[in-house]
């Protein structure tokens, strides 16, 4: 591209920018009467070419004359809006000055040469100020506990996840801080977004939500955050016992994933063990769901609390125990019982063996199949007995019987096929 070029392509880019968020600004304030708006489609769209003219002509003159212009748009923009304040007192608010500045830098930006970052902050600035009605009722609905829990959220993900180390730590070194937080934190947020997902679609819908998102993170977690919530919720047991199902039947897919990425050469005979698992596992979360129905009782039920967070930590602590106890049966068999460790770590993750099987050398296809199959069913198995010790008969068997059936399906598969 010429230099030419690249001065037009530069320039068409700000003026992009300027006219996608004119033309938000433009439909949201489209009932205003003309003359009144203090600025519009072609406003917008000159004021993202202005800042990009500014930036283009800036280096002959010094890179002062950019920074003048935004203060002269500001001063602009602030006389226009008293001016408007006063005829209008009941209209005061700082959006238009303020996307008006925006779209000055973001024009600057892309005369520079920031066409991506540009381009990305023109579409988020018009995605949130189209957004004003949605925010705005979040705001109405939103209570103060809810508020609370997302901040303790941000507070356990953002500040104190990044501090911990990623190292193991303690016996046989199986004590990693940075992943059981990480855990932590993933049975907060299932907490979190199944409070919502709830509390906005219904126990039905958001149920079902909850677990096919879940399982793509960490089926375990939704699992036990289901199974807290079947005990103090018993009304809600079957549209959980479905949300359950889901996120422990998505796991299968998603080990297909790794493994189609890690070791292509497994994925073919992995499919029918783990395609099977997944029917056994889904075909029990539709029955579930089917049956359920629109339940009055399970539709009048509340949830108080946005964060468990007391369940996550517990997690946290279970999960140490668990990945202790793997290290020590690995330990006590040696490194030959490839498929006792899969056994083992499947206890407390899948996605660890999966990963570390496919990329073991030496090992046969039947064996590397086999074992993150195993790891699979022993996951699965470990998941049945969580729901039915936490949360009671009525979820544990709606949920323990199809995970069993996952268990020998997978396994016996294996073994017919392979061995």
């Amino acid at each position: 591209m010429s230099p030419a070029q690249a001065t037009f392509y530069h320039l068409s880019v700000a003026l992009a920018v300027g006219l996608l968020i004119g033309i938000e600004r433009g439909w949201s304030e489209r009932d205003e009467e003309d003359g009144t708006r203090v600025a519009g489609v072609r406003t917008f769209a000159l004021i993202g070419l202005l800042g990009g003219s500014a930036t283009l002509v800036a280096p002959p003159l010094g890179t002062w004359l950019t920074a003048l212009g935004l203060i002269g748009l500001a001063l602009l923009f602030a006389t226009a809006h008293a001016i408007r304040a006063r005829s209008r007192p009941d209209h005061i608010g700082i959006t238009v000055p303020v996307a008006g500045l925006l779209t000055f830098v973001l024009g600057a930006l892309a005369a520079s040469g920031q066409v991506a970052v540009a381009a990305a902050g023109a579409v988020v600035a018009a995605v949130l100020l189209s957004a004003k009605p949605v925010l705005h009722h979040w705001l109405t609905t939103l209570q103060r506990q809810e508020l609370a829990a997302g901040l303790q959220l941000l507070l356990l993900s953002v500040v104190v996840l990044p501090l911990l180390p990623n190292q193991g730590y303690g016996p046989w070194q199986a004590l990693n801080p940075y992943r059981i937080w990480w855990m932590v934190v993933l049975i907060a947020a299932m907490s979190f977004v199944g409070y919502f997902a709830v509390k906005e679609a219904g126990a039905r819908k958001g149920a079902v939500f909850t677990g096919i998102f879940a399982g793509l993170a960490s089926s375990t977690a939704l699992t036990l955050h289901f199974s807290r919530l079947a005990r103090s919720q018993p009304d809600l047991s079957p549209m959980l016992a479905t949300g359950i199902l889901l996120a422990c039947g998505t796991m299968f897919p998603r080990m297909a994933l790794v493994l189609a990425v890690a070791a292509p050469s497994a994925l073919l005979p992995a499919l029918l063990p783990l395609g099977l698992m997944t029917l056994v596992v889904y075909g029990a979360a539709f029955y579930q769901w089917w049956t359920a129905g629109d339940s009055p009782a399970a539709a009048a039920t509340t949830l108080t609390n946005p964060l468990e967070l007391t369940a996550a930590i517990g997690f946290g602590a279970f999960l140490a125990l668990i990945m202790v106890l793997a290290k020590w049966v690995e330990g006590w068999l040696g490194s030959a019982g490839v498929l006792a460790l899969a056994a083992a770590s499947g206890i407390a993750d899948v996605d660890a063996i999966t990963l570390s099987l496919a990329g073991m050398t030496g090992l046969t296809l039947q064996t590397v199949v086999t074992g993150i199959i195993i790891a699979a069913a022993t996951n699965s198995l470990v998941k049945g007995a969580m729901a039915t010790i936490i949360s009671g008969r009525r979820l544990g068997a709606s949920v323990a019987l199809p995970l069993v059936g996952a268990a020998v399906v997978g396994p016996l598969a294996v073994w017919i096929t392979l061995w």
